[in-house]
This record gives structure tokens, C-alpha cells and sequence, in this order.
């Protein structure tokens, strides 16, 4: 993708924003997207209580730290989520850690549903809009550095194989939660910093 920075800045927010968005969104009912339901606003719900449980305790670890400085030129990090998503609730503010602890980087929060247009140019094995996908791009050039989501491979793996064999929601929810608390957001700082480090070298 080209010109991402040029077209969908204006039209992204900061996470502060996306919070608040969630929150005001919830107290009337409802939650982003384009579809509503009494159970998507439930998940936003124990959404809100996922972001504000991470924003409160996760931690970035040593190499993480380290890795963070190859990056000295601006670089803005799109995200595609929905405050329904269970995965980008473990995820995005994961993300805005990150972004907080480098002022190169800056966190941009896209609504999918609002944006398929670009969502489209990221799909799951060419058919599913899976979120949260993190886009990163190069300021200066516009350019892409690289790309992640929707989840870390050891879990994307697992939930592969839990839809192959026709688990139910419930259940593939369960195991998705459970993976997360007992990682404890390493998996998801290893990958991106091993893009992160690539995609600096390659710019």
C-alpha cells in the first residue's frame, strides 16, 4: 500500500480518542461498528475492562527497550480495530506502550468498519477482516515498514486449529483470553520488535 500517512491521517485517532470513543460509545448501549448488538456491546464491555487492566500493568521488557532505539527517524503506526474485538483489546494498548516510550513513533487509531477500503489490502489468507492489523509507515517517505496482526503466531496457530475442528465461540474465546493472560504481552513485543528492527534496516 501506498500513501497510507497521506490518506488516512486525518481520518485516524489518537488512542486517548479511541478510548474515550469506547467508553462514551458503551454508556449509550452500543460500541463501533456498523453493526449492533446486545452481545457486541457486552464485549466491549469486558473490553474496556482489558484496556484499562493493561493500561495499568503491562510492562515492556529489556529487549524490547533496547530494540525500540533503532527507530530515529518518524514512523506512524496505524491500527485497524473495533472496540468490540478481543484481540485488540490485548493488543492496542500494547501498542500505545510502545508508541509512549519512543517519540518517533506515533500511534493511529482507524476504525475497520470506517475503513475497508484499506482493510481489504490486509486480509487474513485473502478473505477475513481480522483485526487488530498494525500498519507501520515511514513519515518522511509514506512508505510502508511493515505490517502485524491480528494476533501473535503461537495463537493464531491455536485458534487455526480450534476452527478446523469447529470449537464454539465460547470456547475458542476462552482459550484466545486464557493465552493472553499467561503471555503476558511478550509474545506480542517479541514479534513487532523483530519487524520493528527489519523494517529500519530495509527503510
Amino acid at each position: 500500500m501506498e500513501h497510507i500517512y497521506r490518506n488516512y491521517y486525518n481520518k485516524s485517532m489518537t488512542y486517548a480518542a479511541y478510548r474515550k470513543l469506547i467508553d462514551d460509545l458503551f454508556e449509550k448501549g452500543e460500541t463501533t461498528g456498523t453493526v449492533q448488538s446486545p452481545e457486541l456491546t457486552d464485549y466491549a464491555r469486558l473490553n474496556i475492562v482489558r484496556m484499562n487492566r493493561l493500561d495499568k500493568t503491562a510492562v515492556l521488557n529489556e529487549a524490547t527497550v533496547d530494540a525500540l532505539k533503532i527507530v530515529t527517524q518518524p514512523q506512524v503506526w496505524f491500527v485497524l480495530t473495533e472496540g468490540w474485538c478481543g484481540d485488540a483489546a490485548q493488543i492496542v494498548p500494547v501498542l500505545n506502550l510502545i508508541a509512549n516510550s519512543n517519540a518517533n513513533i506515533e500511534l493511529r487509531l482507524l476504525l475497520r468498519d470506517e475503513n475497508l477500503d484499506l482493510m481489504d489490502h490486509y486480509l487474513v489468507s485473502g478473505r477475513s477482516r481480522s483485526i487488530p492489523r498494525l500498519i507501520v509507515v515511514d513519515v518522511e517517505t509514506d512508505l510502508e515498514l511493515f505490517n502485524w496482526g491480528p494476533r501473535p503466531k503461537e495463537l493464531q496457530d491455536i485458534y487455526s486449529k480450534l476452527v478446523e475442528d469447529k470449537a464454539s465461540f465460547d470456547v475458542v474465546k476462552e482459550k484466545l483470553h486464557s493465552w493472553y493472560a499467561k503471555d503476558k504481552t511478550l509474545s506480542t513485543q517479541r514479534e513487532i520488535m523483530a519487524l520493528v528492527q527489519a523494517g529500519v534496516k530495509q527503510a
